[in-house]
């Protein structure tokens, strides 16, 4: 059972790469888009940003001069929280337990009961950011993977407490957005994460031990068939981001010392250096 066609307003809670990019895929799908941040000029950015992958998919014949004008009416964005009410909110921000919570209680309390709220989460259990919420059952996991305008699939977690008809009507809604969606249950990076954690960790560790350095490893696993090797695969994603989600990974698992983050890419986060997003992580971007 689905309730699919309740859902006609989504809310996005972050204008970062990821929220962007969640918010463009929901525009042109016909929804109404709120896309929020507290910083004004993330939204503004984001704006450009979004025309400007419309503007490629026109380019590249998948996107029609109409689709990027309806896309763009539809997108609205905000800078209060209490602007925040929709059929569904999907939230994109820091990977921070306490963060998350407070947000989601913020947000349960200005909704509906019958709004559903989901995390984009690409480490954290559903069930700890579902713990303070008066209906846990409408809570559930939407993770997209970047860029989330291009990538095709979106994980869907069901917490202890996820209702099944919740799961199903964003599984669909994913379907709806041209996704390949597939359910997961609650555990330590889901599906994909907890199977690519190591082949970053792996690869951070042969540039630790000096087998290789950054170019060469990349260049040995695309030779293998991968389309990205680890490092520009990080730059790619973030490599603070990606750091974030090896730390979460490292707790989750007791500090099991297969998923030890890297001092490595450490040292690259203190730096500054996330990657393409900043113009320099591993490799250097103009």
């Amino acid at each position: 059972m689905s309730k699919l066609s309740s859902i006609k307003k989504v809310a996005v809670v972050g204008a970062g790469t990821m929220g962007q990019g969640i918010a463009q895929v929901c525009a042109m799908a016909g929804l109404d888009v709120i896309l929020y941040d507290l910083n004004s000029d993330m939204l503004a950015k984001a704006l450009v940003s979004v025309e400007r992958n419309l503007d490629k998919g026109i380019e590249r014949g998948k996107v029609s001069e109409q689709l990027k004008n309806d896309t763009l009416a539809r997108l609205t964005t905000v800078s209060s929280e209490d602007l925040l009410v929709a059929d569904l909110i999907i939230e994109a921000i820091v990977e921070k337990l306490e963060i998350k919570q407070s947000l989601f209680q913020k947000l349960e309390a200005i909704n509906s009961e019958h709004t559903i709220l989901a995390s984009n989460t690409s480490s954290i259990p559903i069930t700890r950011i579902a713990a303070g919420l008066k209906r846990p059952q409408n809570f559930v996991g939407m993770h997209f993977f970047n860029p989330a305008h291009i990538m095709k699939l979106v994980e869907v977690i069901s917490g202890a407490a996820t209702d099944k008809v919740v799961a199903q009507t964003v599984y669909d809604l994913a379907k709806k957005l041209g996704k390949v969606p597939v359910h997961a249950q609650d555990a330590p990076g889901f599906i994909v994460n907890r199977v690519a954690r190591h082949f970053y960790v792996e690869g951070l560790k042969v540039l630790e031990e000096s087998v290789s350095d950054v170019n060469g490893i990349d260049r040995l696993v695309e030779s293998s068939g991968f389309k990205m090797g680890p490092f520009r695969l990080m730059d790619l994603i973030g490599v603070d981001t990606n750091y974030s989600v090896t730390e979460s990974m490292f707790n989750a698992f007791h500090q099991d010392s297969k998923f030890r983050p890297s001092r490595i890419q450490q040292q690259k986060v203190d730096a500054g250096h996330h990657g393409r997003k900043s113009a320099r992580g591993f490799y250097e971007y103009d």
